[in-house]
């Protein structure tokens, strides 16, 4: 009986150690930011602005735009938990070969962007980058585009803007609910102060929306996306299952090529 109770007070010990160095440690298991000199020069094959945005708490938000002069609008594109804008050149092509401009940022500790990395933060810069736009396009002409941890911040965007559409690619239905899939031994919502609710912000966008999700997802389950999209009011959405994906390259598939050119024409 003794051994017992000790065996089951070094678990205990186990589990708390584990659950404390989870959430001191959670922005490192959120986030995979890469770091850029802030000498970098970017290269794209488009013409571009680099841009800068600062925010009132001193964070210094790094961005590009993409000038292909469209008469159709601008994409805001927000990008995944890892990597930084010059991996995103693929992204460039992308949506330039539809014909709009493009308008992408690096979060906080990502890339040249500098200051405290937390969920208020990222809606606040967000809400800035939101702004540029809107004083360079009409909203009408707005579409926000996030893929993966990126979805939830232009679902955010949406639920308190009018943008012409919304663009999902590989959604989560909620940070917290993924948190759960992936580490279902730790109490992720008591823990987790990244919350990104896509599931709440979804219920109050009135655009058009279009999810795409790779059925063979490992990190971001299949399920979350349809569960997300049964959350949409009305039918003003589309949904995209790509057979035999994953989580990245959907842009090789010909569902996503046919779906990006129905939100994209």
């Amino acid at each position: 009986m003794k051994r017992l109770k000790k065996i089951l007070l070094i678990i205990g010990v186990l589990y708390i150690a584990i659950t404390a160095l989870a959430y001191y440690n959670q922005d490192k298991l959120v986030f995979m930011p890469s770091k850029m000199p802030m000498n970098h020069v970017y290269d794209f094959c488009q013409p571009f602005q680099e841009f800068w945005l600062n925010a009132d708490d001193g964070g210094k938000i790094n961005g590009i735009h993409i000038k292909n002069n469209s008469t159709k609008g601008v994409v805001l594109y927000f990008h995944g938990n890892s990597g930084n804008l010059s991996h995103l050149s693929h992204v460039a092509n992308m949506i330039s070969k539809k014909e709009y401009d493009i308008i992408m940022i690096d979060y906080r500790t990502f890339g040249k962007s500098s200051g405290a990395l937390t969920e208020k933060a990222i809606y606040t810069d967000s809400d800035m980058v939101y702004k540029y736009a809107l004083e360079r396009y009409s909203e009408d002409k707005i579409i926000l585009y996030g893929r993966s941890f990126g979805t939830g911040v232009a679902s955010a965007l949406a639920s308190k803007n009018k943008p012409c559409k919304l663009i999902l690619e590989s959604p989560f239905y909620s940070a917290v609910s993924l948190g759960q899939h992936r580490f279902p031994f730790l109490p992720i919502n008591w823990l987790s102060n990244f919350r990104f609710p896509s599931n709440e912000y979804i219920k109050e966008s009135s655009c058009p929306i279009f999810i795409f999700h790779g059925k063979d997802d490992r990190v971001i389950p299949f399920s979350s996306s349809k569960k997300l999209f049964d959350e949409i009011k009305g039918n003003n959405k589309k949904f995209y299952a790509i057979e035999n994906a994953g989580h990245n390259y959907l842009q090789d598939y010909e569902t996503f090529k046919m779906g990006l050119a129905e939100a994209l024409p």
